[in-house]
């Protein structure tokens, strides 16, 4: 840091103001400084607040496109059934229809919601 000095005199001890620490600069002047402090834990409150705002609509975010790709993969898996049964059904031993037919009441779909009923909420 540099020392404030008188004006015209030369650098040094002799003659110059020296530099106030900040605990005596805080000492002197209580009133402002706790203000200070205040308005300090003010701003960095409201800086946390919106950047958890940020976040919560971040999240928002990201739960609706996963609800969409949930839907995307939910209608691929019933287009992958659909094709297998169909598949199955030229079979004239009807082995492999049995054996899907356990399949996929084993692992049943997902059903899918309608998005106007998830977006209007």
């Amino acid at each position: 840091m540099a020392e404030i000095t008188g004006g015209g005199r030369g650098v040094g001890g002799q003659g110059g103001r020296r530099t106030v620490s900040l605990l005596a600069s805080a000492a002197k002047r209580k009133d402002g400084f706790v203000q200070l402090l205040l308005m300090s834990g003010v701003l960095m409150m409201s800086l946390r607040s919106l950047s958890q705002k940020h976040r919560v609509r971040d999240l928002a975010e990201d739960a609706a496109q996963l609800r969409r790709e949930q839907e995307q993969i939910s209608l691929r898996v019933r287009d992958l059934q659909d094709s297998l049964h169909r598949e199955s059904s030229a079979d004239a031993s009807g082995a492999l229809a049995s054996h899907l037919r356990r399949i996929f009441a084993a692992h049943p779909a997902t059903p899918v919601a309608p998005a106007a009923a998830t977006d209007d909420k």
